[in-house]
């Protein structure tokens, strides 16, 4: 027999397959939509917990009957990530995410060779190290905000929805139930002892470090490009010079023909040129490999595809080489006021020592504010009702199982930690001034030793080429003089290489690389 409960002019059938409902004429057509949005949101809940319950007794029941077949059971294949056994390879069951393409501005146009300091403006743009910096330093920023809010009240509102049948202590079966209506919630922080005050401190350091490490990154890439530049200026000179080495070598092979025509040569003579000419050949195809290479680099420096076509704009005669001006006290003083990452270093030592203190006062009382205003609807002809309160909380910290403890000590070991890794990048930064300092005196100096070295080659190459083609010296006078030639025209381009890479580099050392402050001074 069915069981009906009746009230508020309303009667509830409640059998498992269907459920009739009759509603009083007189009520409030929104009432009765919000009646209704619950009754069947309690029959959906009611059958989606029904369906669970099975479903777990149907994986639950036969894992206990065979306990060893459970540990090898995979409901949600998650085997189809794992190749079947350690030596195999993985082989995807589904199409795998596909990388997108690198965004970035079009190439500069070749129709004129580039300047260094257009190829810098360019990466300082494009290149992906310094969108990933700015972004770094923006979400930096956006941690004070996030700090700063608890310094405003945090409002919410809330609209619930509830209907409810509970039975009585006696027995008795109360009757459904349906509330709804809105609420507002206000909580705000009055006092923390500056707890709240010291992350906010601790926040500004952070951001104030992530701008700096953002300068440090654009001084990077400058000069990234500024060695890419060079490295590939110096590898179109070094194949220069392997071409007159191979020109070179050929003149010799025509000579010793000659001679061996003329009888005044042997074919080991012959031999021996033919290797100085292969030899000539191999240098020539690798300095074109490492120049295609160098191109490439000087490419992915900028923030373009490496295959990307750059006319870039070359020495026209010899680089002048300048002398640095400064003493080494002064660029050290300047490096230790300019370098952006040895001043960040300093930021997030403070910020660590800000969380230590923040760590230490979040032991302290607080006292926090609480207002809840909201009003509840029922369904028939129930009257509403309003909800208000205040409360006033002083929370004492009194034993947290040794956690503020802890808490504490780990906070100023890392702000100990974040003053250790100062000083060392301290340390570095004037090891990195003094190197750079000395690798550019002594690149200079082999600019002036490379300069007479080649000259004097030259003369004794074009000498003995003379004396050996009018049937005076022999082939291996030749050949040593030439090889002595083309060594010296590569040590040449080499100590140019340095000096460009050596004050490119003292230049980074002391922040200056992005021309953000002077670099240094030269005459």
């Amino acid at each position: 027999m069915k069981k009906s409960v009746c009230y508020d002019s309303a009667t509830y059938d409640f059998p498992l397959s269907r459920r009739r409902i009759t509603r009083n004429p007189s009520e409030n057509p929104a009432v009765a939509v919000i009646h209704g949005f619950l009754e069947v949101l309690i029959l959906v809940l009611y059958s989606m917990c029904l369906r669970a319950l099975l479903l777990g007794i149907a994986v639950v029941v036969p894992a206990a009957a065979a306990a060893p077949e459970a540990v090898t059971r995979d409901p949600f294949d998650t085997g189809r990530y794992l190749p079947s056994s350690p030596g195999v390879r993985w082989q995807s069951p589904f199409e795998l995410p596909r990388v997108p393409d690198a965004p970035g501005a079009p190439p500069p146009s070749t129709d004129r060779p580039l300047t260094l300091p257009e190829l810098t403006e360019f990466a300082l743009q494009n290149n992906p190290k310094t969108r990933q910096a700015w972004y770094a330093a923006r979400a930096a920023a956006a941690v004070i905000g996030i700090e700063r809010s608890d310094d405003l009240p945090q409002i919410t509102a809330n609209l619930i929805g509830q209907r409810s049948e509970s039975g009585s202590q006696t027995g008795n079966q109360n009757p459904w139930l349906t509330r709804y209506g809105p609420a507002v919630t206000l909580s705000y922080l009055l006092f923390d002892f500056g707890a709240g005050d010291s992350r906010v401190q601790a926040a500004e350091y952070q951001a104030l470090a992530a701008a700096l490490t953002q300068n440090r990154v654009l001084q990077d890439v400058v000069f990234q490009v500024e060695q890419a530049y060079f490295r590939m200026l110096g590898t179109e000179r070094l194949v220069q010079a392997n071409v007159l080495f191979l020109k070179s070598v050929s003149t010799s092979l025509d000579a010793t023909q000659r001679r061996l025509e003329g009888g005044l040569a042997t074919v080991a003579d012959v031999y021996r040129a033919e290797t100085q000419v292969a030899q000539g050949q191999l240098n020539l195809t690798r300095s074109r490999g490492e120049l295609e290479k160098s191109r490439g680099a000087l490419a992915s420096a900028v923030g373009l595809p490496v295959n990307a076509a750059l006319r870039v704009q070359t020495f026209e005669g010899a680089p002048r080489i300048q002398e640095i001006t400064e003493s080494l006290n002064e660029i050290l003083e300047r490096a230790k006021l300019n370098r952006p990452d040895l001043v960040a270093a300093e930021a997030q030592t403070r910020s660590a020592r800000a969380l230590a203190d923040a760590a230490a006062k979040s032991g302290l009382p607080s006292i926090t504010i609480e207002a809840t205003s909201g009003r509840n609807f029922y369904n028939g002809d129930r009257p509403y009702t309003d909800n208000n309160s205040i409360l006033l909380n002083l929370r004492i910290p009194i034993f947290t199982g040794f956690n503020q403890t802890y808490t504490v000590r780990q906070a100023e070991a890392r702000a100990a930690q974040a003053e250790a890794s100062r000083d060392i990048l301290y340390r570095q930064t004037e090891l990195d001034v003094w190197q750079s300092y000395y690798d550019v005196q002594t690149a200079a100096g082999g600019v002036t030793t490379t300069e007479v070295q080649l000259r004097a080659a030259q003369q004794t190459a074009e000498a003995t080429l003379a004396r050996y083609q009018s049937g005076f010296g022999s082939l291996l006078d030749l050949i040593t003089a030439q090889v002595e030639e083309s060594n010296a025209r590569v040590q040449r381009i080499q100590s140019f290489l340095d000096w460009f890479t050596a004050v490119a580099r003292l230049n980074f050392a002391i922040g200056a690389s992005d021309k953000s402050t002077y670099p240094v001074r030269t005459r």
